[in-house]
């Protein structure tokens, strides 16, 4: 009998996660140059978030150092940057390893970095398209940022020429963090 209640509550709470996820969280992704998943709902629900398409041969790609002190100053305060790379438009290195020592060894990047995915056009990937239709804005080149409130409403796209310490951004991040 105990069994039953227990099994029943566990379901019970399931679906009722699952009502409560954020569209935009509602995905398992894989950690870059790892085989480790990540439930992006479990992990990262209730927290603001920046995602961020990256690539590891862009002109943009010296924002990983902002992006990196973006996360630090602002982890303690709840959010949290998610890179994903991409090959779109032809800057990602195909050997997830070497994109993974670039972020590692060269920025020091400390925020979650995931499997390389698609950003636009018909490939791209279904956080993308979420992201996208939200805002009416798809990634034009790397480093494309979105804005996700603690709810998972996104909030705003920035272009890639937005460096992570703009005012503006730091604007809104502030605004999503209060």
């Amino acid at each position: 009998m105990k069994k039953a209640i227990l099994i029943g509550a566990l379901v019970s709470f399931n679906v009722f996660a699952a009502n409560t996820c954020p569209d935009v969280l509602k995905f398992v992704k894989r950690k870059l140059n790892s085989q480790e998943t990540v439930n992006l709902c479990n992990e990262y629900a209730g927290k603001p978030l920046l995602i961020v398409n990256t690539a590891s041969y862009c002109g943009f790609t010296p924002q990983f150092k902002g992006l990196e002190a973006l996360y630090a100053d602002y982890k303690d305060r709840g959010l949290v940057v998610l890179g994903f790379p991409s090959h779109d438009f032809n800057q990602e290195d195909k050997d997830e390893g070497k994109t993974a020592e670039l972020c590692e060894l060269t920025y020091g990047v400390q925020f979650p970095m995931f499997e390389p995915i698609h950003v636009k056009g018909d490939e791209a990937d279904p956080l993308y398209r979420k992201l996208a239709k939200a805002t009416g804005e798809w990634p034009s080149w790397n480093f494309n940022k979105y804005l996700i409130d603690k709810q998972g409403n996104v909030v705003k796209h920035y272009g890639s020429r937005v460096k992570p310490q703009s005012k503006e951004m730091l604007a809104d991040i502030e605004k999503v963090l209060n």
